[in-house]
């Protein structure tokens, strides 16, 4: 009997001990948890690179949009003061077509700031697309304009001859030629002996060309061939085409910046969604943690 309570007694202590060391392991892997360092998602260099160009681009986009939309916005105001002088409403599709870039960039801006803060990666395929869309139209743009400023000789002179065949004739480009010569510093349209073969020339008979080829310092200029001194020898045609072609490159020159912060933008997205997938990462407000 006694042997029966002693072995019970064992049994007793033995479990006792057991549940003693089970509490006290338990204790210290928690007392462990806690003072583990909670685990931080980090980004690395590339991320916060391809964020900062991002929030850069769409703060651009922003900016742009607000400009056009002023410039949109104040045409039509000033349309309102001076439609007795225009009868025709379209003088305000430009003015429309404005507005309208400005909404899309505006639209541009605010979701590509959204897309970056949030990092959602149905958003950030959304915006490439848009931005991988606008690249290549940019692009085929700027290969147009360059074919373009190839033909502007062409074309320019062949206009010009037939505008000023008329001039005499009709009154809305006799007021364009003389205001192109005055305007330019310009005669004729290769130079101002183009005059002469002219059916305004052979009609007036008086060897002389129209008072705005006159230079500006000459007041009492007679605009006769006689007196070159006194006349703007050079050509529209040439000046026009300079003209063109400068404004050509500036807008080539435009197109092709714009096209340049839109491919660092593609790649930026392309870096984001490539880190994504290889470490796992999600923004902290998602609730998935690397």
């Amino acid at each position: 009997m006694r042997l029966k309570l002693s072995q019970e007694t064992e049994k007793s202590g033995s479990l006792e001990t057991r549940h003693r060391l089970l509490c006290t392991r338990q204790a210290a892997t928690s007392l462990t948890l806690m003072l583990a360092p909670t685990p931080v998602v980090t980004m690395d260099c590339g991320m916060i690179t391809s964020k900062t160009v991002l929030l850069l681009l769409s703060v651009i986009f922003l900016a742009a949009g607000a400009t056009l939309g002023f410039v949109g916005g104040h045409f039509i105001s000033s349309y309102e003061d001076f439609d007795a002088f225009f009868r025709d409403e379209q003088i305000l599709l430009p003015a429309i077509i404005i507005i309208i870039v400005a909404g899309v960039m505006l639209f541009l801006g605010v979701t590509g700031c959204f897309v970056t803060i949030k990092e959602s990666q149905i958003g950030l395929r959304f915006f490439l697309a848009i931005l991988l869309l606008m690249f290549i139209t940019e692009a085929a743009a700027f290969v147009l304009g360059f074919i373009y400023r190839e033909k502007v000789v062409a074309e320019v002179q062949e206009t010009m001859d037939e505008l000023f065949q008329t001039y005499g004739k009709e009154k809305p480009e006799t007021e364009m030629v003389d205001f192109w010569q005055s305007q330019f510093q310009c005669c004729g349209v290769k130079n101002y002996t183009d005059w002469v073969n002219r059916d305004w020339f052979n009609h007036t008979g008086n060897s002389s060309v129209p008072q705005s080829c006159c230079k500006q310092e000459f007041k009492n200029c007679s605009g006769l061939l006689s007196e070159p001194q006194e006349l703007n020898t050079v050509g529209c045609a040439g000046v026009m085409e300079l003209r063109i072609k400068e404004l050509i490159n500036y807008f080539m020159i435009f197109i092709l910046g714009f096209a340049v912060v839109k491919f660092f933008g593609m790649l930026s997205i392309l870096v984001i969604a490539c880190r994504q997938e290889e470490n796992g990462y999600r923004p902290l407000n998602s609730g998935v943690y690397a």
